[in-house]
């Protein structure tokens, strides 16, 4: 296990961010899982929320960055149990937007952030780190 938590996800600029931050991992009915936290911090609102990633989502994440890469909005975890995230383009922005409908009371928030080219060879580095750190099935 790693000595530092990870961040998976990773968009800010103009004082806002949405990060994904992996703390560490568990077996679960033989299945490795992370544990983790969305963190959302803008100006007008701060809030943190727990999230499980199981192996499936890294790689539905790996995907949803291609797409991304490629000009499209994404959805992220949007079946699944807990928290999901939704990105869409604005030209050389991106809205994004966290969901939970799992805590009994629905939350929903979305960020202004950029999105450089650069960013994706960034998120591409994090999400390999993430898995080189704690391998999955």
């Amino acid at each position: 296990m790693a000595d530092e938590p990870i961040d998976l996800i990773r968009f800010e600029g103009h004082g806002n961010s949405v990060v994904l931050r992996i703390t560490g991992a568990q077996e679960v009915v033989s299945t490795r899982v992370l544990n983790g936290e969305f963190l959302v911090d803008t100006p007008f609102v701060r809030g943190t929320l727990r999230a499980t990633v199981v192996p499936a989502d890294l790689w539905e994440w790996r995907d949803a960055l291609d797409g991304l890469d490629a000009g499209h909005d994404i959805g992220w975890r949007e079946h699944t149990r807990g928290a999901s995230m939704i990105i869409e383009r604005a030209g050389d922005q991106a809205l994004v937007t966290i969901k939970d409908d799992d805590g009994g009371a629905a939350t929903t928030v979305t960020v202004t952030v950029p999105l450089p080219d650069e960013w994706f060879d960034d998120a591409y580095g994090r999400l390999d780190l993430t898995l080189k750190t704690w391998p999955v099935d």
